[in-house]
C-alpha cells in the first residue's frame, strides 16, 4: 500500500477512562473495550482482562489508555490469544503481577509468561478452565504469520493461536482472536456479544470474513475492536474501519463502535 493510497485512519472515538469502581461485584456484566485488542470483563465480581495492553508497546498510539496497570486494584485473570506484543505485552503482564492471580494461554505463551516469573498456565484449543463466574474454552485460530519471515528461527505452529469462548452468569462471550476465518467459526453456538476484529490483512479475518462471520450470527451485537488505536496508517493489520462494515452487515444496529473504556452490559440474546 503506498502513501497516497492510504492517508488517514479510522480513530477510535474520545477514551473514557475508568478506576477501581469498575471492579466491584454488581449483579451484571459488564465489558470494557480496553483499545487495541484488549477488552476487561466484570461478570458479578470475577474480572478478567484478554489481550491488555496498557502501556510499553512499541508504536505511537492514538488514543489515551482508559485505565493505567498501576490503577487496576485486582484481576482474577489475564488470558492471551498469542505472542504479539499487541496481545502479550510483557510490560502490562508484568506491572499486573501483584494484583492479578493467574494468567492463560495457549502452551507456547504461557512459556513466554513462564520465562517473565508470571504465573502463566498453557491450553490446548478445545479445552476448558474456570474463572471465578466464568467458565472459558479456547477456540481455534489461524495466524502464523511469523512462519512467513526469515528472521524467526521458530516454526510456529497452529496450537499456537487461540480465540477465547466464555460463559458468564448473563450470556456466552466470544473472541475469536486475530484470525483467518475458519470453517469452526461459522459452527460455534449463537454467543450473546462477539468482541469483533475485522482487520483487512492477510492474516486477519479481513473484510470479506468479518461479514461473513457477522451474518453467520445476525442477532449477536459485535464490539468492534483491534482498531482505531495505533498511529500506524500504512500498517493494515491497525486500520480498519468501521464505515466499511455498514451495508454489508444484517442489522447494522448491532454494530457497536465503542470508545476505549465505554460500558457495554451484556444481555442473553434468548
Amino acid at each position: 500500500m503506498s502513501k497516497s493510497e492510504k492517508k488517514n485512519q479510522a480513530r477510535a472515538p474520545k477514551t473514557q477512562t475508568f478506576g477501581a469502581e469498575a471492579f466491584e461485584t454488581s449483579d451484571k456484566t459488564v465489558i470494557r473495550w480496553l483499545g487495541n485488542a484488549g477488552t476487561f470483563i466484570n461478570s458479578k465480581g470475577t474480572c478478567i482482562m484478554i489481550d491488555p495492553l496498557l502501556e510499553g508497546f512499541d508504536l505511537p498510539l492514538l488514543i489515551d489508555m482508559p485505565i493505567l496497570s498501576e490503577n487496576v486494584p485486582h484481576l482474577d485473570g489475564v488470558f492471551v490469544t498469542h505472542c504479539d506484543n499487541d496481545h502479550f505485552s510483557r510490560v502490562t503482564c508484568k506491572k499486573l503481577a501483584n494484583v492479578c492471580k493467574e494468567y492463560h494461554a495457549p502452551h507456547y505463551v504461557s512459556e513466554l509468561m513462564n520465562e517473565e516469573k508470571l504465573s502463566g498456565f498453557g491450553h490446548d484449543i478445545g479445552e476448558a478452565f474456570e474463572v471465578g463466574t466464568i467458565k472459558v474454552t479456547l477456540t481455534p485460530a489461524d495466524h502464523a504469520w511469523q512462519n512467513e519471515k526469515k528472521k524467526y528461527a521458530r516454526v510456529f505452529k497452529f496450537e499456537d493461536y487461540c480465540g477465547f469462548w466464555l460463559e458468564t452468569p448473563d450470556g456466552n462471550i466470544w473472541l475469536p482472536g486475530d484470525s483467518r476465518l475458519l470453517p469452526e467459526h461459522l459452527e460455534m453456538p449463537i454467543p450473546d456479544a462477539i468482541i469483533f476484529d475485522f482487520s483487512n490483512n492477510s492474516w486477519h479475518i479481513g473484510l470479506q470474513g468479518a461479514v461473513r462471520l457477522a451474518n453467520a450470527y445476525p442477532s449477536t451485537p459485535l464490539l468492534l475492536s483491534h482498531w482505531g488505536s495505533v498511529d500506524a496508517p500504512y500498517m493494515d493489520a491497525f486500520n480498519a474501519d468501521p464505515n466499511d462494515l455498514y451495508g454489508h452487515v444484517e442489522n447494522p444496529e448491532r454494530i457497536y463502535v465503542l470508545a476505549p473504556g465505554e460500558a457495554f452490559t451484556l444481555t442473553r440474546l434468548n
